[in-house]
């Protein structure tokens, strides 16, 4: 006999009735099996002994029932249940939608799916309670990829952008430009297609000032995937520096628990070590590594291979040096320097650590060359300098700032951000769409080839909230969610 569960069919998502498991694997205080489609109503109530009937937007106590027990067995309940339901068009997927939240047993809940399966529904696909919403315009395209980011959100920050544009932030920033790109659309269909009933045709002047009013909307938008993408992605930060100049105290200091080991003696730190934590609501991957010098013996060369890696991989690097090794005159170490040198064109900055080790005379000389980017101090290289001490706390905070302000560009988190490559390729599409339009206008090209560059800019506006969308990228974006969601 054919396991229900390994039987799923592409059956048409409009006629049948798909069930699942919608909370996470494992065991819980609630766990929740949810069937979307016309017979989730049935199905559910051969599953469960109701107390009452089933209603909209009502939830009913019943009795999850032992399948192979008699009718007339008292004992045939295996658990207690709350049922949901929720009525075609009012509910998620616009179709009846039955969640049974039972106690959270992986083994209670595989026997509500399997037997749901084995009354007629079928295994839902990732993603696929979310696809019949979005097939059935319950949501736009960028309403349900949010669905899926705020179920990934790591940090606080995320949920609320994931949050914004569930409710809709992205569409609502991007409507604007595209009603206006149709009513120019349209005024120049208008004046090709009653052209000989004197309907005037839009100057090119008219045109150019119609696409200069659509364009800065998309650009300030398409300006915010810097900034987007960060937030969604995260970073990967690399510390990296001479030996024993206080890169792990820096390390734990940021993650502000003792993650990596710490000792007096140069080259402790053989390997990569890394931690995540969030920066201003952003998701940060901090990788401590060995000190970079000349290797004494080879577990340290591969430790210094691995660390020239992850210097090569991060998307910022702080480089920490060793304030109490600067004398008097300000002059850097010649690894140091080296390091510096290497960071041209780097998302990078400094830590001058260990400053509570200074003699006044060196704090002096130390803030002068900060303040003055002396060369002799500074390599001529222009990264923001943070004074830190991870011993005392001195300067950590400000080094967050910088780390942040560096992350960022200084940009503050707005709603409806551009996260995700395809939405930026979108917009991106749209304005070459436009600017290839008012180029054709400019040079008297006929409106009918204006229209096409037009029509380019809107298919590609379209396909961010998904009204074009090909099947093939709905189907890809949709796999990547969960099964139950």
């Amino acid at each position: 006999m054919s396991d229900p569960l390994l039987n799923n069919s592409a059956a048409s998502a409009a006629v049948d009735t798909i069930a699942a498991v919608s909370t996470p694997p494992g065991r819980g205080g609630i766990g929740i099996v949810r069937l979307s489609g016309p017979e989730s109503t049935t199905i559910a109530e051969q599953l469960v002994r109701l107390r009452g009937p089933l209603e909209h937007a009502r939830a009913r106590f019943a009795e999850v029932l032992d399948p192979t027990a008699d009718e007339d067995d008292t004992q045939s309940r295996i658990d207690e249940a709350v049922v949901t339901f929720f009525a075609a068009p009012n509910s998620y997927t616009a179709e009846d939608l039955v969640e049974i939240a039972s106690h959270g047993s992986p083994v209670v809940l595989d026997l509500l799916l399997r037997q749901a399966l084995t009354l007629g529904a079928r295994l839902a696909e990732p993603g696929e309670f979310t696809q019949r919403a979005f097939i059935a315009g319950k949501i736009d395209l960028t309403q349900a990829e949010a669905v899926r980011d705020l179920i990934d959100a790591q940090t606080l920050a995320q949920a609320r952008l994931a949050a914004s544009q569930m409710g809709g932030a992205l569409s609502a920033r991007v409507m604007p430009s595209k009603h206006a790109l149709l009513e120019l659309i349209a005024l120049l269909e208008a004046g090709i297609d009653f052209a000989e009933d004197d309907v005037s045709v839009a100057p090119e002047r008219e045109i150019q000032r119609r696409i200069g009013a659509i364009r800065p909307p998309l650009t300030e938008l398409e300006a915010t995937f810097t900034h987007g993408r960060v937030l969604h992605d995260g970073l990967t930060l690399a510390i990296v520096g001479r030996p024993n100049a206080g890169k792990s105290s820096v390390f734990n200091a940021l993650v502000e628990r003792d993650r990596a080991i710490v000792t007096a003696i140069p080259g402790t730190t053989r390997d990569t070590v890394s931690e995540r934590i969030a920066l201003g609501g952003i998701p940060l991957e901090l990788v401590d590594t060995a000190g970079l010098r000349e290797a004494v013996d080879e577990a340290e060369r591969l430790g210094i291979v691995r660390s020239r890696q992850a210097l090569a991989d991060a998307a910022i690097v702080l480089v920490v040096i060793d304030a109490s090794e600067i004398g008097p005159a300000g002059h850097l170490h010649e690894e140091d320097r080296t390091i510096l040198n290497s960071l041209e064109g780097r998302s990078a900055l400094i830590a001058w650590n260990k400053c509570d080790l200074l003699d006044p005379d060196t704090e002096d000389t130390l803030a002068a060359g900060i303040e003055s980017s002396e060369p002799a101090l500074l390599a001529h290289v222009d990264l923001p300098v943070i004074p830190t001490s991870a011993v005392t706390g001195q300067g950590i905070a400000e080094l967050r700032e910088a780390i942040l302000k560096l992350a960022t560009g200084g940009a503050a988190a707005e709603p409806g951000m551009l996260t995700s490559l395809r939405h930026h390729r979108a917009v991106t599409q749209a304005i070459e769409g436009l600017d290839a339009a008012s180029a054709a206008a400019t040079n008297n090209i006929p409106h009918e080839m204006v229209l096409l560059d037009l029509y380019r800019a809107l298919w590609a506006l379209d396909s961010l909230t998904g009204q074009t969308t090909p099947d093939d990228v709905l189907n890809l974006i949709f796999s990547t969610f969960c099964i139950g969601k």
